[in-house]
């Protein structure tokens, strides 16, 4: 099987699994964990931010995941081949592309800071927002006492990235738009079209919106013909896949409205999506029962069914746990490596610093000064594949060991 067969197969199969690291996501250690336990899972994409340093670290995750994929297999997790990468770009304000701040020397002495409280990326402390670990979901603006805090919006300038981006071995593209803007769109696929024959795929993101279905087949009209597949992403409630059971609706009621519609290309849902997206698509009858008879080819069956699913928030928040243990780790590793430095001592030297006294976690390294990296912590990363499995498995068939994630220890 080659790295395009998988990719495609699942699209036409209807088990299609993209990990969404959000467009305006940028922490980078977050990134290369999140992109080496979701691929190692089985992912089938990987979307991240349009930005040079997220794209290289993705790359050096999928490298990693790359080498240690076999033991995957052995374990039963559904790693088959290298997800496709995805990169992520706006035609104007999107709730994708932002960033909250505020500043924390106006916040008053006695608040409670609810903000930091509901932020799920805890991208809030008392120095104000945090950049890189914002997503721009907005739930701190309405629950600040004094509503300082602000989004800052941004829109993508393709024509001064997409070449960099683009050449960097990109595999696929997202845009996102809303119903209205026509020609905002039709400038951002001017900037973008001579790039699009190097790509194996390209998504077209869109909440709902009056006039929706004859907005979309507009946009089909500027981007046809197109070399390789394309898939509508119903974009039903974004970034609120981890609030509860509720947040799903609005993906799959959208899902639906798209399906009606019989556009050319494959649905995918996102926005809301959690752990009861798939059993309720199962439930509806909105996700394939059988395999297709040509997995190779770039166009989906004539049967309006749900291609696969889009997890962002939620796939996130389920990693939290072992990524905060991750942290609590490299924090001990600094704090031993500092103490010995200030003592004028050799960190490298001692038998019982570092790395290999760390709870008995973690492998052995050359450079101990480094904090530890997910593989190196087989502990915690094996527990992160088996909590990004229990998501992936309820699309794929592949894993055998799949459980619950509320089986795994926090």
């Amino acid at each position: 099987m080659t790295e395009l067969y998988y990719p495609l197969r699942s699209l036409r199969e209807g088990h299609w699994f993209k990990l969404i690291c959000g467009a305006s996501f940028q922490h980078l250690p977050a990134i290369r964990n999140l992109v080496l336990a979701y691929t190692l899972a089985g992912a089938d994409c990987i979307d991240v931010a349009a930005d040079p340093a997220v794209v290289s670290t993705a790359k050096v995750a999928l490298k990693v995941a790359e080498e240690i994929g076999a033991e995957a297999r052995e374990r039963g997790f559904g790693f088959r081949s290298l997800p496709w990468l995805m990169v992520s770009f706006n035609d104007g304000e999107d709730p994708h592309f932002r960033k909250a701040e505020f500043r924390a020397e106006d916040c008053p002495p006695d608040c409670l800071r609810p903000c930091e409280a509901i932020c799920p990326a805890q991208a809030i402390d008392i120095s104000g927002v945090i950049s890189d670990r914002c997503y721009g979901c907005g739930r701190c603006l309405p629950v600040c006492p004094i509503q300082q805090i602000t989004a800052r919006s941004y829109v993508s300038t393709p024509a001064a990235i997409a070449p960099l981006v683009l050449q960097s071995g990109i595999d696929a593209i997202e845009i996102h738009t809303q119903v209205g803007r026509l020609e905002d769109f039709r400038r951002l696929w001017r900037a973008i079209a001579p790039w699009v024959s190097h790509l194996k795929l390209v998504a077209i993101s869109c909440p709902d919106g009056d006039e929706l279905i004859d907005y979309l087949r507009s946009l089909y009209e500027i981007i046809s013909p197109l070399p390789c597949p394309l898939v509508w992403q119903a974009d039903g409630r974004p970034m609120s896949g981890d609030i509860g059971i509720g947040a799903t609706r609005a993906a799959i009621k959208l899902g639906q409205k798209v399906l009606a519609a019989k556009l050319p290309g494959y649905i995918q849902l996102a926005g809301g999506t959690n752990q009861h997206t798939v059993p309720k698509l199962k439930r509806l009858g909105l996700l394939p029962s059988s395999l297709t008879s040509n997995p190779q080819s770039l166009h989906p069956s004539s049967s309006p069914q749900i291609a696969g699913v889009a997890y962002g928030s939620y796939a996130r928040t389920l990693l939290i746990p072992v990524l905060n243990q991750l942290e609590a780790i490299e924090m001990e590793a600094f704090s031993t490596f500092s103490s010995h430095q200030s003592q004028g001592s050799s960190f490298l030297s001692s038998p019982n610093t570092g790395r290999t006294t760390l709870s008995g976690l973690t492998q052995g390294t050359q450079n101990k000064s480094q904090p530890p990296r997910l593989e190196e912590v087989p502990l915690l990363l094996w527990r992160a594949v088996e909590l990004a499995d229990s998501l992936i498995s309820q699309l794929k068939s592949t894993s055998t060991n799949a459980r619950p994630a509320s089986e795994f220890p926090q």
